[in-house]
């Protein structure tokens, strides 16, 4: 007994088209003008820059806007799919199949949305290897979907577009979150140091004192033992931390060692949990990073390790003050084409300091909020991953036939495929193409 509605049959798809795979453009083919060259980057990617063909090209090749065209290899959940094309005439590349079908009796939309809900059996059945996989003609051909009748295809595909349109707008907004959440970190940070966080718990009893780093930390640098002398690194147990690393899980393990010859030979400085490290290297936001030290390591001659006085200073208070100083302490690097920090600009850091008991406070009330945000981004996490699931889901539900409701009077899936069958059958075999420029 079907596992299908009333009125639905399975159908291979290759019972319902024909499928005609891109031609191989060799590089000196390619040309500045003529007609774009579809690669599968151009189907997964609307930013993706084309190449283009204007020579000769046989019509089985030509792409015109509205033709359904398969994905079929590269690497699975980014490569693999089937595209409604709208983007004009084009040439079709190699591993690209283009699926040739009648529109008098298959609904377009939604034998795109049926070759897309069997990706996972499809990409499990490809070939290759785990990087770059390709699924063969005649798998694609022997896959079956859930097929129904004619009217409820066109139904599926409006509930269908509808849906997914609603999971794209919905995927968007929460992947905007972490950038407000962002935001909101560094507000809290702002209002931190500038004393509004703790006015109420404060009132009226202001003691600020405007001082800078240097003044209430030691700021100090590492080195980096020669590479070439094997006993500086060989069998090394002591971490050795570089800039390059600066805002990673870096400060509770380390990627280099060295040995205590070189430690004592190149009087590289052990630092000890609670160090402050900023690189004063670095491209991009690597340079003015703040991190603290969670084991005891040594560095590198980028990066600043700074040691609170903490008679003078609460550290974390010290520790949140450069973090929301972060754009700041950026702009004091100097040199040319890559500025850099180093240490007498780091010990010219201002800060404003009030007293020990509002520090305290004052980490306290930021590591509250930080927690809050923190528990936040895991919850978007987990919602993140669940729409991720969604499309697929909801694609199940509609081969089930479960989300829009059938009608008895439609004409049944079992007739459409006989139509079908009989039109293929009587079809004379297509003609060699003929030639057209592009």
């Amino acid at each position: 007994m079907s596992d299908l509605p009333e009125g639905w049959e399975y159908a291979p798809i290759g019972a319902l088209c024909n499928l005609v795979n891109g031609r191989a453009f060799k590089p000196q083919e390619w040309s500045s003008s003529g007609l774009p060259i579809i690669r599968i980057q151009n189907l997964n990617n609307p930013e993706a820059k084309f190449n283009f063909f204007s020579g000769e090209l046989e019509s089985k090749h030509h792409v015109r806007a509205g033709d359904l065209l398969f994905a079929w290899s590269g690497t699975p959940g980014t490569s693999f799919g089937a595209h409604i094309w709208n983007r004009g005439d084009a040439a079709l590349n190699q591993h690209i199949f283009k699926i040739e079908f009648s529109d008098s009796d298959i609904d377009r939309d939604f034998l795109r949305y049926a070759i897309n809900q069997k990706l996972d059996e499809l990409i499990g059945s490809a070939q290759g290897g785990v990087g770059l996989r390709h699924v063969t003609k005649g798998t694609f051909e022997k896959t079956e979907i859930a097929f129904p009748p004619l009217t409820e295809q066109v139904r599926i595909a409006a509930k269908l577009s509808e849906l997914l349109a609603q999971v794209d707008t919905l995927k968007a907004r929460v992947d905007g979150i972490p950038v407000l959440l962002k935001h909101v970190r560094q507000s809290i940070l702002a209002s931190a140091v500038s004393g509004r966080l703790t006015e109420e718990w404060r009132g009226k009893n202001a003691d600020f004192n405007v001082t800078t780093l240097g003044k209430v930390c030691a700021v100090s640098t590492g080195k980096t033992p020669k590479r070439g002398q094997a006993d500086y690194w060989e069998g090394g147990n002591i971490p050795w931390i570089t800039s390059a690393l600066t805002g990673t899980e870096f400060c509770s393990e380390a990627e280099q060692f060295v040995t205590v010859r070189a430690l004592k030979e190149c009087t590289l400085k052990l630092y000890q949990p609670g160090t402050l490290l900023m690189a004063m290297y670095g491209e991009g936001k690597t340079r003015g990073q703040v991190t603290e030290l969670k084991i005891e390591a040594t560095c590198n001659q980028a990066c600043a390790a700074i040691s609170v006085n903490e008679t003078l200073a609460n550290k974390d208070f010290v520790k949140i003050r450069l973090q929301e100083n972060y754009e700041e302490v950026r702009k004091m690097a100097v040199g040319g084409a890559q500025p850099n920090l180093n240490l007498e600009k780091v010990r010219e850091i201002s800060i404003c300091l009030p007293s020990m008991e509002e520090q305290a406070e004052i980490v306290r009330r930021v590591g509250q909020l930080f927690a809050f945000t923190d528990q936040l981004e895991a919850l978007i996490s987990v919602a993140r991953a669940r729409i991720e699931r969604l499309p697929q889901s909801i694609l199940a539900k509609a081969f089930r036939g479960e989300l829009v409701p059938q009608e008895p009077n439609d004409e049944p899936a079992s007739a459409l495929l006989e139509r079908i069958k009989a039109q293929r059958a009587a079809a004379t075999k297509p003609k060699r193409g003929r030639k057209a420029l592009a």
